[in-house]
């Protein structure tokens, strides 16, 4: 019996892989210090754990529509509105299992078969695969680092054609942390409404940001032909330590969101209804736990970048945002641990983790194979013994 050919071609996600692995170790005992999934170690906090329990109580467990209660789309609507300047209606808003779970309805009900999507590397791996399952043609652009991995103008008109269906962007980025300035948008929007093509913008660390004058700004804001074409893409998973309560948004042309919900319908029905009620607390409640954990965030970012540019052979732009750090590894090429050459980031990370004892994720699967991905959602503690691990292997390197 032939199984689903699309399903075969789909790649599993390396960054799952690795936490597993790296979780499993720990299970037999081993000191593994990971560096792998990008998940904030805080608790949720208080008040929306709280929100949840209240919506326990008070029988807030049944079937939803499958788009949302309107409450949390409006809930939604207000926050688009006092953080992004930006007008929608509940009608246009559709809440999903997670902003995985949101991408993938995006792209199923903007794609037809061989449609293509521009996908600027390093990118979030599973973007293309996203793609691929909706019928789509992943077309990578590999940005440059001495551009601040953003793309350029000339580097998308050669990347468009007939069949250019969407360009996916990301700010903040993961893996690279960087934020596309208001110039980089404009860009990005002018060469959209040229070609009259969607914009799928992935807004998901859009609070997660360090530095004065660093700011981010929704593509979607810069004028009504370009709010007309985007879709953009967010959730409470980073911004609120939510990752496990599984609520992601998208807010899109009316058209655009009648189709997602209706897809959606069909295959998961409503996200969870509790956390949908604790997602309105997160929202409109107080945003004084983001602070907090941005201040915590910022000084894990300087102290790992401040660490890893003391590493002879590795090299990083200094993330602005999210909290990642997104590592330049071809250094080590050629060099050896303990007989063990290394000729790719795959090679370092599985020597780094079997040898020291740190995963880190090699970003192959990010379009970038020399470089690796540590994220700095853990503790302080956590990251300094594992750059301490890190500096020790790479200078016992021969």
């Amino acid at each position: 019996m032939e199984l689903s050919r699309k399903a075969m071609s789909i790649r599993p996600s390396t960054t799952i892989e690795i936490s597993s692995k790296a979780a499993q170790m720990k299970a037999d005992g081993l000191d593994v210090v990971s560096f792998g999934a990008g998940e904030p170690d805080f608790d949720t906090p208080a008040h929306i754990c709280q929100a949840a329990i209240d919506a326990i109580h008070n029988g807030k467990t049944r079937y939803t529509p499958a788009a949302g209660t309107t409450a949390l789309r409006e809930a939604v609507c207000r926050k688009f509105k006092r953080d992004n300047g930006l007008d929608y209606t509940f009608s246009q808003v559709v809440i999903s299992n997670g902003g995985k779970h949101a991408l993938m309805n995006v792209f199923m009900a903007i794609l037809n078969e061989g449609d293509e999507v521009i996908i600027p590397a390093p990118y979030w791996l599973s973007y293309s695969e996203m793609v691929k399952i909706a019928g789509g043609t992943p077309v990578i652009i590999h940005t440059k680092k001495e551009n601040g991995y953003m793309v350029t103008k000339e580097e998308l008109e050669q990347a468009y054609t007939e069949k250019t269906k969407a360009f996916v962007m990301t700010s903040p980025s993961n893996p690279t942390g960087m934020i596309s300035s208001l110039e980089d948008l404009q860009m990005i929007a002018d060469f959209a409404v040229k070609h009259d093509i969607l914009v799928v913008s992935d807004e998901i660390y859009e609070k997660l940001i360090y530095d004065e004058g660093k700011r981010h700004i929704s593509i979607a804001s810069l004028g009504q032909e370009i709010y007309d074409r985007t879709i953009v893409v967010n959730g409470v998973a980073k911004t609120y330590a939510m990752t496990g309560w599984r609520i992601g948004y998208a807010a899109a042309p009316l058209a655009i969101a009648k189709l997602m919900s209706a897809l959606q319908s069909h295959m998961t029905s409503n996200p969870n209804s509790i956390a949908q009620e604790a997602t309105i607390a997160a929202l409109d409640g107080s945003q004084e736990c983001v602070v907090e954990m941005c201040k915590q965030f910022k000084a894990r970012r300087d102290y790992i970048y401040e660490r890893e540019e003391a590493i002879p052979m590795l090299s990083a732009l200094k993330p602005e945002g999210a909290f990642y750090l997104f590592v330049d590894v071809s250094g080590t090429y050629g060099k050896s641990y303990q007989g063990k050459e290394i000729h790719s980031a795959a090679d370092f990370a599985k020597i780094l983790l079997e040898e020291k004892y740190v995963a880190v994720i090699p970003c192959a699967d990010f379009g970038m194979p020399d470089h690796i991905r540590l994220s700095y959602a853990t503790s302080m503690e956590q990251i300094q013994k594992g750059m301490d691990r890190i500096e020790q292997m790479v200078k016992e390197l021969v």
